[in-house]
């Protein structure tokens, strides 16, 4: 009996190893299912609680279309004008919803510390980083929601046309399997202006499953969906503007 308090007396004496170090590829925080199935982030529930007062008096908002989307893997992709797009998709679920970022913002000394606790992806500016995507795919396989801005950077021009998409959204909807929403943005945030933001139905890449791809086949599933952006934008001005010759 006093050798057995003795090994464990000795075993509890001995140093604690250190915790191994995480994975290159496990570079972004998961989070884990409640019983309704939704990832709750509270961090980020903190940050919308707060600043969707604000950005619905400065920069009023009106979504269409959306249904709120339940449970389960999906990836958002929309066009980009400024800082307020992250809360678009944020306000159409429950989930927590992971956002792809410039790298360099995870390594920010303040900054950096409030994205990863948000579990936000660290991404090169073309998307296609193996990194990016095996922590994008991890994400997904762990039944979370990403959100994705393909253009690379705020669109800051003038027209109405997007800025080229860069890869990465459409391979990695097709490597995963997982449903696609579109949103745009039909029209620049201005203050105290209404931004219309539409969102399309869920749309699944099937076409491009189960079979060898080439580049050329990536290009042309990033166009399918920078194509459903301008459907979706064109298909709200015209029913604006037949609600307005109604009315008239």
């Amino acid at each position: 009996m006093k050798e057995e308090q003795t090994a464990e007396l000795s075993a509890a004496q001995q140093p604690e190893k250190a915790p191994k170090k995480q994975k290159d590829t496990e570079r972004v925080r998961l989070f884990p299912a409640d019983k309704e199935g939704y990832h709750r982030m509270p961090l980020m529930n903190f940050l919308r609680a707060i600043f969707y007062p604000i950005h619905a008096v400065l920069y009023p908002f009106r979504m269409h279309g959306y249904k709120k989307v339940g449970p389960g893997p999906y990836i958002y992709v929309g066009n980009h004008y400024c800082l307020w797009d992250v809360f678009y998709p944020a306000h159409s679920t429950k989930d927590g919803i992971h956002y792809l970022a410039k790298e360099s913002i995870l390594h920010a000394p303040v900054l950096g510390s409030w994205a990863k606790r948000v579990g936000v992806i660290g991404a090169m500016r073309d998307g296609t980083d193996v990194h990016t995507l095996m922590d994008a795919m991890r994400v997904l396989k762990n039944g979370e929601k990403i959100s994705m801005f393909p253009e690379g950077t705020r669109n800051k021009g003038e027209g109405d046309d997007f800025l080229p998409f860069h890869g990465g959204a459409a391979l990695l909807a097709i490597k995963t399997k997982t449903p696609v929403i579109p949103f745009v943005i039909c029209n620049r945030p201005h203050v105290f202006r209404v931004t219309h933001v539409v969102f399309g139905e869920p749309m699944e890449l099937k076409e491009f499953y189960g079979r060898k791809l080439t580049q050329a086949d990536y290009e042309a599933a990033d166009e399918m969906l920078r194509n459903r952006l301008y459907e979706l934008r064109e298909e709200f001005r015209a029913s604006r503007k037949k609600g307005k010759k109604k009315r008239g």
